[in-house]
């Protein structure tokens, strides 16, 4: 195989897991890391995090990719995905989420027993969470669910036990509730398709409109949330600035989420994210 021949399998590979969307989850990982050591964590833990979350986001959009491959083939939005072109084969996207998962499940071996023993979880949310849109609306709560295992797990990582798992409950919370808001943005791309491939969005369901006031909601308590956490964990007055900024970041997001909803689903939530890492990391 030729160098240029390998950088375009490469390039096919990036796109069909899309590896940027790591930048999602990561953050949330590290605020949950910093919860769980209390403000502290150490080199070695951290790369096995990073390696741990990487490692289940390619597993997780590997799956979903797979278990939607039809559905993705038929709405003009995703039908040039790698697998719906058939840009690469199933038995390709197998071998990549095989490595994914060794390299999860690996990491999480590095980290502790107790993350070995339960790691299996997140696994089933990820394998879950696809189909649930083929039944209900709540399928927004269920991605929100399956991405809460993010600050959930960087916090178990630190940890190293169950004992304190109640100071990790106002971020857990948080990231159920933001990401099913954006979620529901999301979904608001794909509203004529679902309606009319009968996929449960509340998009589809009740309309662009209804739908993102819903979306405006979740990330009020998801908001909310945090306060909360700031409340009984840290009550910093230097991390009020990263809090106010949070808010201010999300209001824009609703804003121009019916022009932008690509930008607001993205580029805002990616900006979120790393405001609640600082927001923590200051806070601790």
């Amino acid at each position: 195989m030729t160098f240029a021949v390998a950088a375009q399998r490469a390039k096919v590979y990036a796109g069909f897991v899309k590896l940027e969307h790591t930048i999602f989850s990561l953050p949330l990982i590290y605020a949950g890391a910093l919860v769980g050591a209390q403000g502290s964590v150490s080199l070695q833990p951290m790369l096995w995090i990073l390696l741990a979350a990487i490692g289940g986001r390619v597993m997780a959009m590997g799956l979903n990719r797979i278990i939607d491959v039809d559905l993705d083939a038929r709405n003009s939005r995703t039908r040039l995905r790698a697998l719906p072109r058939k840009a690469m084969q199933r038995s390709e996207a197998w071998l990549i989420v095989g490595a994914a998962g060794a390299l999860y499940l690996g990491s999480a071996a590095a980290l502790s027993p107790l993350c070995v023993w339960l790691s299996p979880v997140p696994i089933a949310l990820f394998v879950l969470y696809p189909y649930l849109k083929r039944f209900t609306v709540l399928s927004h709560l269920g991605l929100g669910l399956a991405w809460s295992m993010a600050p959930l797990g960087g916090w178990l990582a630190a940890a190293g036990s169950l004992e304190r798992i109640g100071e990790i409950g106002w971020l857990w919370v948080f990231a159920v509730l933001w990401v099913a808001g954006f979620d529901i943005i999301y979904a608001t791309m794909d509203e004529a398709f679902d309606r009319a491939s009968g996929l449960h969005s509340l998009p589809a369901r009740l309309g662009q409109r209804a739908a993102l006031r819903i979306a405006a909601v979740l990330h009020l308590l998801a908001f909310a949330s945090l306060v909360m956490l700031w409340r009984v964990q840290t009550a910093s007055p230097s991390a009020l600035m990263w809090l106010a900024a949070v808010g201010g970041v999300l209001i824009w997001e609703h804003l121009i989420a019916m022009r932008r909803p690509q930008f607001a689903f993205f580029q805002c939530n990616i900006l979120v994210g790393f405001l609640i890492l600082t927001f923590v990391l200051v806070g601790t």
